[in-house]
């Protein structure tokens, strides 16, 4: 193996003052303005040629080895998320990378810079394709809906929306590792299907004549009410999570609600079980509206796919935590899928991928007590994780990423079959049509 090690120690204080100033800087996704200019400000400080997105934020670069073989894809995500209580939260946006993100750029910076060394190229195969991708996090619904309705995006993940833009045609492999409290590598986790839920009703004077109103809050709590009724249908295994919050309860306290809105996810641990789960929550939902005589629009939007993190990059990841990282233990199982979400999930339906997580944070993930309180383990140590990995698979011509990527049985046979899968997964409009004799019609 060649001195990774001494390749990233080079380039510390870049990855570490990368980690501090995208800490200090939180941007939400397809925002992520500063975050995007200062990565890449230093990648053409680099040398390197970048391919910008066209209308958002993010971009790539293919370095190549001038040796036939595959492609390998390494990311970096660009965005925080919001959580107004967290200590370092921005004071306007609530913007904050207790998710990590911060930690992932400046790995990724690290391994750029490391590559432009000597000899770090050398017996090495094919090309390595480094991109940092916006967007992550699905958060902020309304606003990406809004993006979609401008034509400025397609897909509300940033992966997703790289994927379809053919940002990464040619790539055989991607990997990436995101930052924990721990060196864990697992299965993978849930897909998610994101929803936009309106309930509408009829406005009136709260206090002197209530009674000609339909009150769309009301509608709107008593839907998640019917959701949590029927939790306990939802199978274990499935692993289905359904969490909405109420992004509009009213615009005054005296008029009856004629409006209100929920933002939720519905996840699974296959696509089957969140489109099945799905419609029940949807009936639901439908039947707290019909129950106030109000109406419900129920906007299902593709969210992310389940991650199925390849057996054999699982290996990959394991073998490289031993060879770079000797003396940290290592959490592996072949059989844990996690509750969360992740856009990584898109690409391993057409690529052979891991997502593993590095250690150097602690608190709670997306909690206002988390923190980067090792950023040599969350930074440095996953650069040289992720360059030990990319040096297993494309040394002796690559023969390892030819195997994995010749045993890889994909989900779906082609990226345009995932995306139009993806894409019958839209569902929109109002679910109750009322009648003059007094009965409805109900679209789940």
């Amino acid at each position: 193996m060649k001195n990774i090690s001494s390749a990233v120690e080079k380039h510390r204080q870049l990855i570490l003052d990368a980690e501090r100033y995208i800490w200090a800087n939180p941007e939400t996704g397809y925002k992520e303005y500063k975050t995007s200019a200062y990565m890449a400000e230093n990648f053409e400080k680099l040398g390197y040629k970048l391919t910008y997105a066209e209308g958002i934020t993010g971009f790539y670069t293919v370095i190549d080895t001038g040796r036939e073989g595959p492609e390998v894809l390494i990311l970096g995500e660009l965005d925080s998320i919001i959580c107004p209580g967290h200590p370092d939260a921005d004071p306007e946006t609530g913007a904050v990378h207790s998710c990590g993100h911060n930690a992932q750029c400046a790995a990724l910076l690290g391994i750029a810079a490391a590559l432009k060394e000597p000899e770090m190229l050398d017996g090495l195969s094919g090309r390595i394709r480094l991109c940092a991708v916006p967007a992550e996090e699905l958060l902020e619904i309304e606003y990406r809906s809004e993006l979609k309705k401008q034509g400025k995006i397609k897909y509300f993940g940033g992966k997703g929306e790289f994927l379809y833009r053919g940002y990464f045609d040619g790539v055989d492999i991607a990997f990436m590792i995101h930052t924990g409290t721990k060196i864990w590598i697992n299965r993978g986790s849930n897909g998610c299907i994101a929803k936009n839920i309106i309930y509408k009703g009829v406005a009136a004077h709260a206090g002197g004549s209530p009674q000609l109103g339909i009150n769309a809050l009301y509608a709107a709590t008593c839907g998640i009410n019917a959701v949590n009724a029927i939790r306990e249908t939802f199978r274990d295994q499935d692993q289905i999570r359904f969490h909405p919050i109420i992004t509009n309860g009213g615009s005054m306290v005296n008029a009856i609600p004629e409006k209100a809105v929920l933002e939720s996810y519905t996840r699974g641990k296959t696509f089957d079980a969140m489109l099945a789960d799905n419609k029940k929550i949807n009936r639901a939902l439908c039947g707290a509206a019909l129950s106030l005589g109000a109406n419900v629009e129920i906007i299902d939007i593709p969210g992310y796919s389940p991650l199925l993190n390849d057996l054999s990059m699982m290996q990959l990841a394991k073998e490289a935590a031993e060879i770079a990282l000797p003396d940290s233990p290592i959490s592996y199982s072949e059989t844990s899928i996690g509750t969360g979400s992740t856009d990584m999930g898109d690409l391993s339906c057409v690529m052979p991928v891991i997502h593993p997580h590095c250690g150097g944070a602690r608190g709670h993930g997306h909690g206002s007590d988390y923190e980067i309180c090792d950023p040599e383990a969350a930074c440095v140590d996953s650069a040289k994780w992720q360059l030990t990995m990319l040096e297993l698979l494309l040394k002796d011509g690559a023969e390892r990423a030819r195997k994995i990527i010749s045993e890889f049985k994909p989900l779906f046979a082609t990226k345009e079959e995932f995306l139009a899968y993806q894409d019958a997964i839209n569902d929109s409009g109002d679910r109750i049509t009322y009648k003059e004799d007094g009965s409805a019609e109900v679209r789940l």
